[in-house]
């Protein structure tokens, strides 16, 4: 057989597998209609962690390291390590709060204000409050950035808290296993999903494979054209998966949106990216494939016509 004969035969067979789902269309829509659920699940998910990271991007803005320099460092010296500070690359800006101000801010917000009176010292020393840059928003490097400001001379006392920030991290980390365990899980569920259906096809077809060996057919001539409709169910249920997720995210799009916009956020919530589209739906079209022949080779196997 050439090539040629070869390609056309199975596009002939693509095509009328084809046929043979559009015969019979509310049966084969359940069908997508059932695998696009199972993978829409793990999509959203990844949809929602993919928005959570984007939106907790620039939260390392939102936090600053405190640093205290010793009650006997002159605002000479204050100056210096400020400038030494914002010499580095992981160092966004540095604003100095002078031992006056800092006691001045006391007193306006403690409601101790004749108790202060009474002081003839001023206990506060000056303060640096260091905002890092991007690159030092994960708490190894916002770790590191505290190690190097400790060791600097006439710094006192260094304070940061960044347990939330590991928590978070933590968290995503977390979700992002659960999302692949997910898929995994629910793809496994697509493969059996098409190939149950590919088994009832095959059943209903029995008498035309037994013809078809009788007159020497093979297995794998059998079972060609149950690959191509395990195929065309798994594309079209990652199809139906992808319109249920871009119908989830415009439902609650809106909502999201003016949520941030509360807080003075520009977030918008955003949808699966043409790389990741083009992946589901080539996995799923893969995972159609696995599962049709599985259950077509079982059975097509097990008829033996007499």
């Amino acid at each position: 057989m050439s090539m040629r004969a070869y390609f056309a035969r199975h596009a002939q067979t693509f095509v009328g597998s084809l046929g043979r789902i559009a015969a019979a269309p509310f049966a084969a829509l359940m069908t997508m209609a059932v695998v696009g659920i199972a993978l829409a699940l793990p999509l959203c998910l990844h949809v929602f962690l993919q928005n959570a990271r984007a939106a907790t991007a620039g939260w390392n803005e939102g936090f600053d390291i405190s640093v205290y320099l010793a009650k006997f460092a002159t605002d000479a010296r204050t100056q210096a390590i400020a400038a030494q500070l914002k010499a580095r690359g992981d160092v966004a800006g540095v604003r100095i709060v002078t031992a006056a101000e800092a006691l001045a801010q006391f007193r306006r917000y403690s409601g101790f204000g004749q108790a202060l009176d009474a002081l003839t010292d001023n206990p506060l020393p000056n303060t640096l409050i260091v905002a890092p840059a991007i690159a030092a928003g994960t708490p190894q490097g916002m770790a590191a950035l505290k190690t190097a400001i400790a060791a600097i001379a006439d710094v006192d006392k260094v304070q940061l808290d960044t347990e939330w920030v590991t928590r978070l991290a933590a968290m995503l980390d977390l979700l992002h296993r659960v999302v692949l365990l997910a898929g995994l899980l629910l793809g496994i569920g697509v493969a059996l999903i098409v190939g149950n259906t590919i088994r009832l096809d095959v059943l209903n077809r029995r008498s035309e494979i037994e013809v078809m060996k009788l007159v020497g057919g093979t297995d794998g001539f059998a079972r060609r054209p149950f690959l191509y409709s395990g195929l065309w169910y798994g594309f079209g249920g990652g199809v139906f998966a992808l319109v249920l997720v871009a119908v989830a995210v415009a439902a609650v799009g809106g909502p999201v949106g003016r949520l941030a916009a509360l807080y003075g956020s520009p977030f918008r919530l955003s949808g699966l990216d043409f790389t990741t589209a083009a992946f589901v739906l080539a996995a799923a079209s893969v995972l159609g494939l696995l599962g049709s022949w599985l259950a077509a080779s079982q059975h097509i196997r097990a008829i033996n016509p007499s």
